[in-house]
């Protein structure tokens, strides 16, 4: 007899976690030889494997503490909503991911409706970075955290949280980032009259697209005028292509607007610098390579509560390697003539540059894992399925 189904109820909002959803069914289906059944909210990526969401999941993809309250008695709604689903169907377990104001509230709630399903949360919150109290709190009602930085699981022992794995991440056995990085593995043109190819990547979230495509136009603009022949490139995702086009449409240099992934990677294997909004691209860069300058804005509510975050920096690649690899600006120091000098700095054979692709080789070996990180991470689910709740690596 064929071995029954493996049912998995799912959550994710962002399209990052969508691709790491995606990424751990497609292990689960190896490793277990099973049929794997989804249920819950999740984007394109697992919809192709044959989830149907119980809502787009762009609902639940939120940035900044303004756009949740904003929207709380909706995102409520959508809690119980997800939560009932989840319940009703008794699946084998419930994997939430990331979106940690969404996901781990529904966690909270299954647990209190069906204690029996084994609960998973891929990507560890921020607990070392601010409201450390969280880790504590989600022991309760987290069987197991699937970890994607090297330090996460110590430091989720070290505040009491529930046990964690360090899978690694997806992004460094990626085809298109190992295609990016063999490329910009080659020698590199750096004469001054030549055209340089900059990035500009303002987010994946409509909130974050508003705040900086001003000063990332600016910029532009900047360099344009200090004599840079330069071809611009914006890879973006569907959902903010129309903002981001409607945004750049004045722009004297204008982008090529590129949404499919295959030419997102072509353009990170040619790009000399990227100007970026700090989140996960900021690893693909520096897995795949490209020298960058991170940018971020806090929407209103998040700046009067920034003194709670005690974190030295808030880009990925520094926290990796420990030291100050990306140069990084925040609110009112977002500012493009700053801007325009690094990343003149940047696309240049300069010790900047240098300094940070030495940074970049630091990231790839402290992320480098026995065996891809969806194989581990599938591995720990079922560990949890199987009963094994309390033990984390």
């Amino acid at each position: 007899m064929a071995a029954e189904p493996l049912k998995i109820a799912i959550v994710a909002g962002e399209e990052s976690g969508d691709l790491l959803g995606a990424d751990l069914v497609r292990a689960l289906r190896k490793a277990t030889g099973r049929e794997v059944r989804l249920v819950g909210v999740g984007g394109r990526h697992l919809a192709e494997l044959g989830l149907q969401s119980a809502f787009d999941a762009g609902e639940i993809a939120l940035i900044g503490l303004s756009a949740i309250i904003r929207d709380l008695p909706r995102l409520m709604r959508r809690i119980g909503q997800v939560a009932r689903l989840v319940a009703q169907e008794k699946p084998d377990c419930l994997i939430t991911i990331d979106s940690p104001d969404f996901s781990l509230r529904v966690a909270r709630k299954v647990r209190a409706a069906a204690p029996a399903i084994p609960i998973v949360h891929y990507v560890c919150p921020s607990v070392w970075a601010w409201r450390p109290g969280r880790a504590p709190a989600m022991r309760p009602y987290v069987d197991r955290i699937l970890c994607l930085l090297p330090f996460e699981a110590k430091e989720l022992e070290r505040l009491g949280g529930p046990p964690g794995t360090f899978v690694g991440h997806r992004l460094t056995q990626d085809p298109g980032v190992l295609a990016a990085a063999a490329e910009q593995a080659k020698p590199r043109d750096f004469s001054l009259d030549r055209t340089k190819t900059l990035l500009i990547l303002p987010g994946s979230r409509r909130g974050e697209v508003r705040r900086l495509i001003e000063p990332f136009g600016e910029t532009v603009a900047i360099l344009g005028r200090r004599g840079h022949k330069m071809r611009l490139i914006l890879p973006t995702v569907p959902h903010v292509a129309d903002l981001v086009r409607s945004a750049t449409a004045n722009w004297n240099e204008r982008p090529e607007i590129v949404t499919d992934p295959q030419g997102k990677w072509r353009a990170f294997g040619v790009a000399d610098a990227a100007l970026i909004a700090s989140g996960t691209v900021s690893l693909e860069l520096a897995l795949s390579g490209v020298p960058m300058i991170s940018c971020y804005r806090f929407d209103p509510v998040m700046q009067a509560v920034q003194s709670l975050v005690k974190i030295w920096t808030g880009v990925l690649p520094n926290l990796i390697a420990d030291r100050p690899v990306v140069p990084e600006s925040y609110n009112s120091y977002v500012r493009p003539m700053s801007l325009a000098r690094y990343i003149e700095g940047l696309w240049s054979d300069t010790q900047l540059r240098g300094w940070q692709k030495d940074g970049f080789a630091e990231v790839r070996r402290r992320m480098t894992t026995a065996k891809p990180s969806g194989e581990i991470a599938a591995a720990a689910v079922m560990d949890v399925v199987k009963g094994n709740r309390g033990i984390g690596e």
